[in-house]
C-alpha cells in the first residue's frame, strides 16, 4: 500500500512537471512569436468528463502518447490537466492572467463573450468557478491538452477544436476498479463513489445548468466496461484527431 502511495505520488510529480513545462512553452512560443503568433489557429484539445471509477485518469495518462505520435516532430508535447493540477498550475503560476501572455489577441474577445456568459450563471460565492472556468478556457484555445473534469466539457463546448468524452460503466465495475486502486472494502467503496458523482453532478447543476450525463453534450460516449481502458485510449486518439483535423478543413 505505501508502494503504491508512493508511486502515485511521484506520478503525480511527473505530471505536475509537464503541466509546468507545457505553460512555461507556451508562454517562450508567444515571446518568440510575435505578431505573426496572432494568427494562429486554436490547436486541438480533448475534454474529458467521467463517472467516477470509469478509468478516466488512466485513460488520461495513455493519451499523450498515443495523440504525439501523429504530431509533426517539434510541436507542443501534449498535456494532461486534471482538477487538482489546475488548482495546483493556478497556484503556482498565478493563471490565469499567465495564460494571457500566450493567447492571440484576436481570439480574446471570443473567449471573454463566452465566459461572461457563463459567469452569468455562477453565484458570486463560488469565487474558484469563475478562475478554473478562464484558465480551462485558455489552455483549451492553447491546444494540445487533455482537460479532464471541473466541467471542462461545459465549458468548451463553444470551442470548435475541442472533442468532448464521456466515459461511463457499471457501478458494479467502477467499485472493482476503485478497490483495486485505493484499497478499501467494497462498502466504503461505493460510498466514495456514490459521494463524488453526486457532488460532481451538484458541481454542473449549479454552475452550469446541466446534467454531466447528457449524451448529446459529447462526440463520444464510452462504456471502459465494455472497451477497456487502453482500447478506450486508442479510440478516443484515433477518432479525436481525425474529427478534430476534419473540421479544421471545413
Amino acid at each position: 500500500m505505501q508502494k503504491d502511495s508512493a508511486t502515485r505520488f511521484r506520478s503525480d510529480e511527473t505530471q505536475l512537471e509537464q503541466c509546468h513545462s507545457y505553460i512555461n512553452t507556451q508562454i517562450q512560443l508567444k515571446k518568440n512569436g510575435g505578431p505573426r503568433e496572432s494568427a494562429k489557429p486554436p490547436g486541438p484539445a480533448i475534454a474529458i468528463s467521467h463517472q467516477t471509477g470509469s478509468g478516466a485518469h488512466e485513460i488520461a495518462a495513455m493519451l499523450p502518447r498515443l495523440l504525439q505520435a501523429g504530431e509533426t516532430k517539434g510541436m507542443v508535447p501534449w498535456t494532461v490537466f486534471d482538477r487538482h493540477l489546475l488548482e495546483q498550475v493556478i497556484k503556482d503560476h498565478h493563471l490565469p492572467h499567465a495564460l494571457m501572455a500566450f493567447l492571440p489577441e484576436d481570439r480574446r474577445s471570443y473567449l471573454q463573450d463566452a465566459i461572461d456568459e457563463m459567469f452569468g450563471m455562477i453565484p458570486p460565492s463560488w469565487e474558484i468557478v469563475p478562475e478554473f472556468t478562464e484558465t480551462i478556457m485558455h489552455l483549451a484555445d492553447a491546444g494540445h491538452v487533455i482537460l479532464v473534469g471541473r466541467g471542462a466539457n461545459f465549458i468548451t463546448t463553444r470551442l470548435p477544436n475541442v472533442f468532448h468524452v464521456h466515459l461511463v460503466a457499471p457501478l458494479v465495475k467502477r467499485i472493482e476498479r476503485m478497490q483495486q486502486l485505493e484499497h478499501l472494502t467494497a462498502e466504503e467503496t461505493a460510498k466514495v463513489i456514490n459521494k463524488e458523482d453526486r457532488a460532481r453532478g451538484r458541481y454542473m447543476k449549479a454552475n452550469f445548468h446541466v446534467g454531466i450525463d447528457d449524451d448529446l453534450l459529447y462526440h463520444l460516449v464510452i462504456n471502459t466496461d465494455l472497451i477497456p481502458c487502453p482500447d478506450a485510449a486508442r479510440l478516443i486518439a484515433e477518432v479525436a484527431l481525425r474529427t478534430l483535423q476534419d473540421g479544421a478543413g471545413d
